[in-house]
């Protein structure tokens, strides 16, 4: 796999049983903050991804889909950031610090749930698993950051906890784009079915919610 041979998605969104969206560390606050501050590299394309995360959400409310987000976040001492700092990564994700709220374009309500972690993977040492479980979900839809290591290791997680996992894949980006790439191959090592686009994924939000109002 190279840089020009992206990995497909599958040629069909399945979805088994419930599904939850789960948005991952799309943070940022007012928006002040600069992609890469931390010393955290970050491909480009945010800004076209934005529009399809912000649909993506709008249209599982619509269809009664839970929305989950995860939100990374470090006390300024850094007494809990482990071993993050080991690797490329510099001091990010304070708490207080504007650009770690979620972005100021997203609107999670007061009825979902935004759940705090301190380590990559969403499901270690928090409650993203009782949240979860009171879903009764077995699909979870993934979007946000980074592809190559929060995205990668919640799906991880996820696969290893028996969920259907998938990754959106214009709706996720990595530190660059061969990480991204790879990180999205290596998912799909896991669960052949994982990678879906956003437009597969609104087709099918969108027959859910005329089902809703059917019924």
């Amino acid at each position: 796999m190279t840089d020009s041979t992206p990995p497909a998605p599958a040629p069909a969104l399945d979805v088994v049983g419930n599904a939850v969206l789960v948005v991952v560390d799309i943070q940022g606050g007012a928006g002040t903050v600069v992609l890469g501050d931390g010393g955290i590299p970050h491909m480009g394309g945010a800004a076209e991804r934005r529009p399809r995360v912000r649909r993506t959400v709008d249209l599982a409310r619509a269809a009664g889909i839970p929305v989950v987000w995860i939100q990374e976040v470090h006390k300024r001492s850094l007494i809990d950031i482990g071993r993050e700092l080991d690797g490329a990564e510099g001091p990010h994700c304070i708490e207080g610090d504007d650009g770690t709220e979620i972005a100021a374009w997203l609107d999670p309500r007061p009825e979902e749930f935004v759940i705090r972690k301190r380590r990559y993977s969403a499901f270690f040492g928090t409650e993203l698993e009782i949240v979860l479980k009171a879903y009764k979900a077995e699909t979870l839809l993934l979007v946000g950051g980074l592809t190559d290591v929060c995205i990668h290791y919640t799906a991880v997680d996820a696969h290893q906890h028996d969920y259907r996992v998938r990754v959106l894949t214009d709706c996720v980006g990595g530190s660059s784009l061969r990480a991204h790439d790879a990180a999205l191959e290596a998912i799909r090592y896991l669960q052949r079915d994982a990678l879906v686009t956003s437009g597969q994924v609104a087709d099918w939000l969108e027959q859910t919610a005329r089902e809703k109002e059917d019924s």
